[in-house]
């Protein structure tokens, strides 16, 4: 079989830059065909650099790099340096990017691939806001159809929220944006916090990371050490939930994850709940399912090929 296509849209932080280095391990089963950056964890110049510098420190300097939206559709900018530090990826010494910032603009990239590819060939793969995504469909709105499926990383429903009591960082930052994509219609799988948060990664698993000896496998152990110190405290928990690795896993070795399909509406007014996921996880609504939400993760089958792969780089 051909590799998958994908569009990696992301706000690089540590996690999504683990997320990124297990898709550019992995050309045999999937075909970056751009990376297009958003403002999340960090401002937008620095989530173009961090892209960049993750595509050099796995040795991939082709990888075409898009910078998108700076902020939010119709609110400010909220952003997580409490989590990921001033940079988005403090932790380890990584040098500057020397490869270019492609011309055109995330959504312009995402429109043109999306017609110019054939239907139902291309996948999307949000690992932060979804503001690029839902602002190509506002601007294109025959692409929605095209999409093979969008495999995000946002949202909860028993884990409610890790940055209000109601809401996930992802949908938070941009509730509106992800309502437009939830509506869209195109076919949507959710890794929401219910499954990431039980893809921790102890002592043990980072040191099998630092154990590849490579300047990825280095890197990546001090990236999660860096901001797992934040985790830690918040939560009590062994380690750090690895977020966004969750969706390229899933587009790996799908058999990993295990949810239903059910509807989720997006919180878009309430002071309260903003950005909340209302999952309807035990169907007690007559609304029509819009996506697969998973629940559960096999922790160390994720953990096995995500060591293996990073090996690879």
């Amino acid at each position: 079989m051909s590799a998958r296509k994908i569009i990696i849209d992301t706000d690089p932080g540590q996690d999504d830059a683990v997320a990124i280095l297990l898709a550019l391990a992995s050309p045999e089963a999937l075909d970056v065909l751009g990376i297009t950056c958003v403002a999340g964890n960090v401002p937008l110049p620095l989530t173009e650099r961090n892209a960049r510098i993750i595509c050099e420190l796995a040795g991939k300097p082709h990888v075409k790099v898009f910078a998108g939206c700076d902020r939010p559709l119709a609110r400010n900018l909220v952003t997580a340096e409490h989590v990921h530090g001033k940079t988005g990826l403090d932790g380890p010494v990584l040098p500057e990017p020397t490869m270019p910032l492609q011309d055109d603009h995330a959504v312009d990239f995402i429109i043109n691939t999306l017609r110019s590819e054939p239907s139902g060939t291309v996948t999307l793969c949000p690992l932060g806001p979804l503001t690029n995504i839902a602002t190509a469909f506002q601007r294109a709105p025959d692409i929605a159809a095209r999409v093979a499926e969008i495999v995000l990383m946002g949202g909860a429903y028993f884990e409610v929220g890790n940055i209000t009591p109601a809401a996930e960082f992802n949908i938070y930052v941009d509730p509106q944006a992800a309502d437009i994509v939830f509506k869209s219609g195109a076919p949507i799988t959710v890794m929401p916090l219910d499954v990431t948060h039980k893809a921790l990664v102890t002592k043990e698993r980072n040191d099998a990371f630092r154990a590849i000896g490579s300047p990825v496998g280095v890197a990546v152990a001090e990236m999660t050490e860096f901001f797992e110190r934040f985790d830690r405290e918040k939560y009590g928990s062994l380690g750090a939930p690895l977020h966004d690795p969750c969706v390229t896993a899933y587009l790996l070795q799908p058999d990993l994850f295990k949810g239903r399909k059910v509807n989720v509406e997006i919180e878009t007014h309430s002071e309260l709940t903003l950005g909340m996921t209302v999952a309807d996880w035990w169907r007690v609504t007559d609304r029509a399912p819009n996506c697969t939400f998973m629940g559960s993760i096999d922790a160390e089958g994720f953990f096995a090929l995500l060591t293996e792969r990073l090996a690879r780089l």
